[in-house]
């Protein structure tokens, strides 16, 4: 018949070599021990200092990635940029452009420094309005 407990009324030195020598064989086997109460408090000390050291090196990773991250960040700017120019096969400029209004065709150009016209659309019916510059364009002169 199966015990729960068998050989106890030995000591723990004796127990062992009662069961070795009353045993029908020995197999190495896997099984859950239940823990005792000072190991249980044990176990979760374990725990606990597993988890502040944890959190530490978590912390200073973070710390380290924000640094990485912020010295990445120009390098990723510009490889976005440049993406971005080669897939268009331009870039996207900001400057003051000068702005010239054909009454003829109705037209609005706006060129750069460089005397380029960079873009045109139609003109809005206030931009129509003669100013003195239009006229003087008109002419060509500036008497």
């Amino acid at each position: 018949m199966i015990q729960k407990e068998y050989g106890k009324d030995y000591s723990l030195e004796e127990r062992e070599q009662f069961l070795r020598n009353t045993c029908d064989g020995m197999e190495e086997i896997s099984y859950s021990r239940v823990f005792t109460p000072e190991e249980l408090a044990k176990q979760r000390e374990v725990l606990t200092e597993a988890s502040i050291a944890l959190a530490d090196i978590e912390k200073a990773k973070k710390e380290a990635m924000d640094g990485f991250k912020e010295q990445a960040k120009p390098y990723i700017e510009e490889k976005t940029k440049a993406i971005e120019n080669l897939k268009n096969k331009a870039e996207t400029v900001f400057e003051t452009c000068f702005k010239y209004i054909d009454e003829e065709t109705k037209m609005v150009g706006f060129y750069n420094a460089e005397g380029n016209l960079v873009s045109s659309r139609p003109a809005f019916p206030n931009e129509l309005q003669k100013t003195v510059f239009a006229e003087i364009r008109k002419t060509g002169t500036d008497n």
